[in-house]
Protein backbone atom coordinates (compact mmCIF):
# COMPACT_ATOMS: atom_id res chain seq x y z
CA UNK A 1 0.00 0.00 0.00
CA UNK A 2 1.28 3.93 -0.48
CA UNK A 3 -0.31 6.53 0.50
CA UNK A 4 -3.39 4.24 1.18
CA UNK A 5 -4.03 3.03 -2.47
CA UNK A 6 -2.43 0.18 -4.06
CA UNK A 7 0.86 0.62 -5.53
CA UNK A 8 1.17 0.59 -8.90
CA UNK A 9 4.60 -0.36 -10.56
CA UNK A 10 5.89 2.63 -13.02
CA UNK A 11 5.94 1.57 -16.70
CA UNK A 12 8.24 4.33 -18.99
CA UNK A 13 7.37 4.34 -22.53
CA UNK A 14 9.71 5.77 -25.13
CA UNK A 15 10.38 4.90 -29.31
CA UNK A 16 11.96 6.05 -32.08
CA UNK A 17 8.52 6.80 -34.57
CA UNK A 18 7.51 9.76 -32.63
CA UNK A 19 5.74 10.27 -29.63
CA UNK A 20 2.77 10.86 -32.46
CA UNK A 21 3.06 6.94 -33.90
CA UNK A 22 0.38 4.37 -33.27
CA UNK A 23 2.55 2.02 -31.93
CA UNK A 24 3.14 3.97 -29.39
CA UNK A 25 0.10 5.32 -28.89
CA UNK A 26 -1.43 1.49 -28.94
CA UNK A 27 1.37 0.29 -26.44
CA UNK A 28 0.07 2.97 -24.29
CA UNK A 29 -3.76 2.80 -24.65
CA UNK A 30 -3.18 -0.98 -23.22
CA UNK A 31 -0.97 -0.37 -20.60
CA UNK A 32 -3.41 2.44 -19.36
CA UNK A 33 -6.50 0.55 -19.68
CA UNK A 34 -4.97 -2.71 -17.69
CA UNK A 35 -5.29 -0.45 -14.72
CA UNK A 36 -2.42 -2.43 -13.78
CA UNK A 37 0.47 0.50 -13.77
CA UNK A 38 1.59 4.14 -13.70
CA UNK A 39 2.74 4.94 -17.29
CA UNK A 40 5.05 7.32 -18.31
CA UNK A 41 5.63 8.15 -21.85
CA UNK A 42 8.65 10.17 -22.65
CA UNK A 43 9.58 10.07 -26.25
CA UNK A 44 10.87 12.38 -29.67
CA UNK A 45 8.54 14.52 -30.55
CA UNK A 46 9.29 13.38 -34.23
CA UNK A 47 10.62 10.56 -36.56
CA UNK A 48 13.86 9.49 -35.28
CA UNK A 49 14.02 5.71 -37.36
CA UNK A 50 17.61 4.06 -37.63
CA UNK A 51 19.54 6.85 -35.31
CA UNK A 52 21.22 4.05 -33.26
CA UNK A 53 22.27 5.15 -30.11
CA UNK A 54 23.24 8.77 -31.17
CA UNK A 55 22.74 11.17 -28.65
CA UNK A 56 22.50 14.80 -28.11
CA UNK A 57 26.07 16.54 -27.10
CA UNK A 58 26.21 20.12 -28.28
CA UNK A 59 22.98 21.90 -28.34
CA UNK A 60 19.89 21.72 -25.35
CA UNK A 61 16.66 19.52 -25.75
CA UNK A 62 13.39 21.03 -26.14
CA UNK A 63 10.98 19.05 -23.87
CA UNK A 64 7.50 19.99 -24.65
CA UNK A 65 4.29 18.23 -22.54
CA UNK A 66 1.87 16.59 -24.38
CA UNK A 67 -1.86 15.57 -24.04
CA UNK A 68 -1.91 11.92 -23.79
CA UNK A 69 -5.05 10.02 -21.66
CA UNK A 70 -4.27 8.69 -18.78
CA UNK A 71 -0.77 9.15 -18.43
CA UNK A 72 2.04 11.96 -17.98
CA UNK A 73 3.59 12.54 -21.36
CA UNK A 74 6.83 14.43 -22.75
CA UNK A 75 7.82 15.29 -26.06
CA UNK A 76 11.45 15.34 -26.34
CA UNK A 77 13.74 17.27 -29.38
CA UNK A 78 16.53 14.74 -29.34
CA UNK A 79 16.57 10.90 -30.04
CA UNK A 80 15.31 7.53 -28.54
CA UNK A 81 18.91 7.42 -26.29
CA UNK A 82 18.04 11.43 -25.31
CA UNK A 83 14.40 10.92 -24.36
CA UNK A 84 14.93 7.89 -22.05
CA UNK A 85 18.16 9.58 -20.54
CA UNK A 86 15.97 12.48 -19.42
CA UNK A 87 13.14 10.81 -18.52
CA UNK A 88 15.03 8.86 -16.46
CA UNK A 89 16.61 11.75 -15.02
CA UNK A 90 13.98 12.74 -11.92
CA UNK A 91 13.85 16.55 -13.81
CA UNK A 92 10.66 15.48 -15.94
CA UNK A 93 9.56 12.94 -13.40
CA UNK A 94 9.25 12.53 -9.78
CA UNK A 95 11.26 9.23 -9.52
CA UNK A 96 13.01 6.73 -11.73
CA UNK A 97 10.20 4.01 -13.39
CA UNK A 98 10.50 0.56 -12.63
CA UNK A 99 10.71 -0.46 -16.21
CA UNK A 100 11.47 1.05 -19.56
CA UNK A 101 9.45 0.03 -22.52
CA UNK A 102 10.60 0.97 -26.17
CA UNK A 103 8.09 0.96 -28.98
CA UNK A 104 6.29 -0.77 -30.57
CA UNK A 105 8.19 0.09 -33.51
CA UNK A 106 6.79 -0.06 -36.87
CA UNK A 107 9.29 -3.12 -38.32
CA UNK A 108 10.92 -6.07 -36.81
CA UNK A 109 14.72 -5.55 -35.37
CA UNK A 110 16.18 -8.39 -35.48
CA UNK A 111 19.85 -9.58 -36.72
CA UNK A 112 22.38 -6.90 -37.23
CA UNK A 113 19.49 -4.14 -37.66
CA UNK A 114 19.01 -4.54 -33.66
CA UNK A 115 22.62 -2.05 -34.23
CA UNK A 116 20.51 0.66 -36.30
CA UNK A 117 17.35 0.53 -34.40
CA UNK A 118 16.59 3.76 -32.11
CA UNK A 119 14.21 1.86 -30.43
CA UNK A 120 16.80 -0.61 -29.47
CA UNK A 121 18.75 1.92 -28.41
CA UNK A 122 15.40 3.97 -26.01
CA UNK A 123 15.59 0.31 -23.81
CA UNK A 124 19.61 -0.05 -24.40
CA UNK A 125 19.87 3.43 -22.61
CA UNK A 126 17.66 2.16 -19.44
CA UNK A 127 20.09 -0.77 -19.41
CA UNK A 128 23.30 1.50 -18.84
CA UNK A 129 21.27 3.71 -16.44
CA UNK A 130 20.63 0.17 -14.33
CA UNK A 131 16.95 0.15 -15.24
CA UNK A 132 15.54 -2.42 -16.65
CA UNK A 133 14.12 -2.26 -19.83
CA UNK A 134 12.49 -3.59 -23.18
CA UNK A 135 12.15 -2.58 -26.86
CA UNK A 136 9.10 -4.16 -28.69
CA UNK A 137 8.62 -4.16 -32.30
CA UNK A 138 6.01 -5.45 -34.56
CA UNK A 139 6.68 -7.08 -37.97
CA UNK A 140 4.85 -5.00 -40.15
CA UNK A 141 4.28 -5.85 -43.80
CA UNK A 142 3.27 -3.24 -46.47
CA UNK A 143 -0.17 -4.01 -47.84
CA UNK A 144 -0.95 -6.67 -45.29
CA UNK A 145 -0.28 -5.14 -41.58
CA UNK A 146 -2.58 -2.53 -40.39
CA UNK A 147 -2.63 -0.10 -37.42
CA UNK A 148 -5.06 -2.37 -35.29
CA UNK A 149 -2.18 -4.62 -35.44
CA UNK A 150 -0.10 -2.89 -32.49
CA UNK A 151 -2.64 -3.10 -29.74
CA UNK A 152 -2.52 -6.67 -30.43
CA UNK A 153 0.79 -6.93 -30.90
CA UNK A 154 0.76 -4.64 -26.90
CA UNK A 155 -1.90 -7.05 -25.65
CA UNK A 156 0.46 -10.28 -26.63
CA UNK A 157 3.11 -8.70 -24.77
CA UNK A 158 1.45 -7.66 -21.54
CA UNK A 159 1.78 -10.96 -20.18
CA UNK A 160 5.85 -11.40 -20.03
CA UNK A 161 5.88 -6.97 -19.03
CA UNK A 162 4.20 -8.29 -15.92
CA UNK A 163 6.05 -11.33 -15.57
CA UNK A 164 9.28 -8.87 -15.63
CA UNK A 165 7.47 -6.75 -12.93
CA UNK A 166 6.66 -9.57 -10.95
CA UNK A 167 10.65 -10.09 -11.18
CA UNK A 168 12.13 -6.87 -10.71
CA UNK A 169 9.35 -6.52 -7.88
CA UNK A 170 11.01 -9.57 -5.85
CA UNK A 171 14.18 -8.11 -6.75
CA UNK A 172 14.77 -11.59 -9.16
CA UNK A 173 15.15 -9.36 -12.34
CA UNK A 174 19.01 -10.58 -13.69
CA UNK A 175 20.94 -6.96 -13.93
CA UNK A 176 23.32 -7.82 -16.95
CA UNK A 177 20.78 -7.52 -20.38
CA UNK A 178 18.06 -5.93 -21.40
CA UNK A 179 15.03 -7.93 -23.89
CA UNK A 180 14.45 -7.53 -27.11
CA UNK A 181 10.78 -8.55 -28.40
CA UNK A 182 9.50 -8.82 -32.04
CA UNK A 183 6.13 -10.08 -32.76
CA UNK A 184 5.02 -11.42 -35.89
CA UNK A 185 2.95 -9.98 -38.65
CA UNK A 186 0.25 -12.59 -38.16
CA UNK A 187 -0.15 -11.48 -34.58
CA UNK A 188 -3.39 -12.86 -34.09
CA UNK A 189 -2.12 -16.57 -35.01
CA UNK A 190 1.00 -16.48 -33.24
CA UNK A 191 2.95 -19.50 -31.70
CA UNK A 192 3.63 -18.06 -28.52
CA UNK A 193 6.82 -16.99 -27.00
CA UNK A 194 10.38 -17.98 -28.17
CA UNK A 195 13.83 -17.57 -26.68
CA UNK A 196 16.21 -16.20 -29.06
CA UNK A 197 19.92 -14.89 -30.18
CA UNK A 198 20.77 -12.41 -32.64
CA UNK A 199 21.17 -13.33 -35.76
CA UNK A 200 23.23 -11.96 -38.54
CA UNK A 201 20.58 -11.29 -41.06
CA UNK A 202 20.38 -7.80 -42.88
CA UNK A 203 19.22 -5.78 -45.76
CA UNK A 204 22.42 -4.92 -47.91
CA UNK A 205 22.10 -1.20 -49.03
CA UNK A 206 23.19 1.06 -52.20
CA UNK A 207 22.39 4.31 -53.00
CA UNK A 208 20.70 6.35 -55.41
CA UNK A 209 21.02 9.51 -57.00
CA UNK A 210 17.66 11.47 -57.28
CA UNK A 211 16.85 14.88 -58.07
CA UNK A 212 15.33 16.14 -55.35
CA UNK A 213 14.58 14.95 -51.54
CA UNK A 214 11.23 13.85 -51.82
CA UNK A 215 11.93 11.44 -54.36
CA UNK A 216 12.07 7.80 -53.69
CA UNK A 217 10.39 5.69 -50.87
CA UNK A 218 10.23 5.80 -47.20
CA UNK A 219 12.48 3.93 -45.25
CA UNK A 220 11.48 1.95 -42.17
CA UNK A 221 13.75 1.48 -39.30
CA UNK A 222 13.98 -1.77 -40.30
CA UNK A 223 15.91 -0.71 -43.46
CA UNK A 224 13.02 -1.89 -45.68
CA UNK A 225 11.03 0.29 -48.25
CA UNK A 226 7.41 1.13 -46.93
CA UNK A 227 5.58 0.57 -50.12
CA UNK A 228 2.43 2.45 -48.85
CA UNK A 229 4.96 5.85 -49.45
CA UNK A 230 7.20 4.77 -52.72
CA UNK A 231 5.50 7.36 -55.14
CA UNK A 232 8.14 9.36 -56.42
CA UNK A 233 7.46 13.25 -56.02
CA UNK A 234 6.21 14.87 -59.58
CA UNK A 235 9.45 16.61 -60.31
CA UNK A 236 10.53 17.81 -63.76
CA UNK A 237 13.09 16.13 -65.46
CA UNK A 238 17.02 17.15 -64.73
CA UNK A 239 20.35 16.57 -65.87
CA UNK A 240 22.14 15.80 -62.56
CA UNK A 241 25.85 16.57 -63.08
CA UNK A 242 29.09 17.30 -61.27
CA UNK A 243 28.92 20.52 -61.79
CA UNK A 244 26.00 20.81 -59.35
CA UNK A 245 26.32 22.58 -55.82
CA UNK A 246 25.04 19.34 -54.20
CA UNK A 247 24.40 16.06 -55.43
CA UNK A 248 21.56 13.78 -53.16
CA UNK A 249 21.70 10.32 -53.51
CA UNK A 250 18.55 8.13 -51.48
CA UNK A 251 19.41 4.60 -49.99
CA UNK A 252 17.34 1.56 -51.70
CA UNK A 253 17.58 -1.99 -50.67
CA UNK A 254 19.41 -4.64 -53.04
CA UNK A 255 18.99 -7.35 -51.23
CA UNK A 256 19.42 -9.30 -48.31
CA UNK A 257 21.43 -11.47 -45.99
CA UNK A 258 19.81 -13.88 -43.86
CA UNK A 259 21.00 -16.86 -42.08
CA UNK A 260 19.26 -20.27 -41.89
CA UNK A 261 20.48 -20.72 -38.08
CA UNK A 262 17.96 -20.81 -35.13
CA UNK A 263 18.05 -16.82 -34.66
CA UNK A 264 15.85 -14.29 -33.81
CA UNK A 265 15.12 -13.50 -37.80
CA UNK A 266 14.21 -17.03 -38.12
CA UNK A 267 11.77 -17.87 -35.39
CA UNK A 268 10.31 -14.57 -36.04
CA UNK A 269 9.23 -15.94 -39.64
CA UNK A 270 8.03 -19.08 -38.02
CA UNK A 271 5.21 -16.82 -36.11
CA UNK A 272 6.83 -16.73 -32.83
CA UNK A 273 7.43 -13.83 -30.47
CA UNK A 274 11.16 -14.11 -30.35
CA UNK A 275 12.61 -12.29 -26.81
CA UNK A 276 16.22 -12.20 -26.93
CA UNK A 277 18.39 -10.91 -24.23
CA UNK A 278 20.86 -8.72 -25.38
CA UNK A 279 23.92 -7.17 -23.58
CA UNK A 280 26.37 -3.52 -23.95
CA UNK A 281 28.97 -5.71 -24.90
CA UNK A 282 29.83 -7.59 -28.18
CA UNK A 283 32.63 -10.10 -27.59
CA UNK A 284 34.22 -11.40 -30.59
CA UNK A 285 34.99 -15.43 -31.66
CA UNK A 286 37.52 -16.72 -29.95
CA UNK A 287 38.96 -17.76 -32.96
CA UNK A 288 39.52 -13.94 -33.90
CA UNK A 289 41.01 -13.01 -30.64
CA UNK A 290 43.54 -15.98 -30.92
CA UNK A 291 44.25 -14.35 -34.82
CA UNK A 292 45.40 -11.02 -33.29
CA UNK A 293 46.87 -12.82 -30.63
CA UNK A 294 49.07 -14.15 -32.93
CA UNK A 295 49.12 -10.65 -34.92
CA UNK A 296 50.04 -8.32 -32.34
CA UNK A 297 53.48 -9.47 -31.25
CA UNK A 298 54.74 -8.90 -34.52
CA UNK A 299 53.43 -6.00 -35.61
CA UNK A 300 56.53 -3.61 -34.84
CA UNK A 301 58.97 -5.58 -36.30
CA UNK A 302 57.17 -5.63 -39.83
CA UNK A 303 56.68 -2.42 -39.75
CA UNK A 304 60.51 -1.90 -38.95
CA UNK A 305 61.47 -4.48 -42.08
CA UNK A 306 59.39 -3.11 -44.54
CA UNK A 307 60.49 0.19 -43.41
Amino acid sequence: MENGSEYKPSVMVTNDDGIDAPGLRSLVRVLVSSNLFNVLVCAPDSEKSAVSHSISWQHPLSVKKVDISGVTAFAVSGTPADSTSIGLSKVLFPSVPDLVVSGINKGSNCGYHIIYSGTVAGAREAFFNGVPSVSLSYDWVGGKSKVDDFVLAAEACMPIIRAILVEIKNNTYPQNCFLNIDVPTDVANRKGYRLTKQGKSIFKMGWRQVVSESQGGKMLSTMTMDSSASKEACVEESTLSTQQEHLLFKREVRGSQVDDADDDYYFLQQGYITVTPLGALSPPLMDDVEFFNGLLPGVHERVTSSA
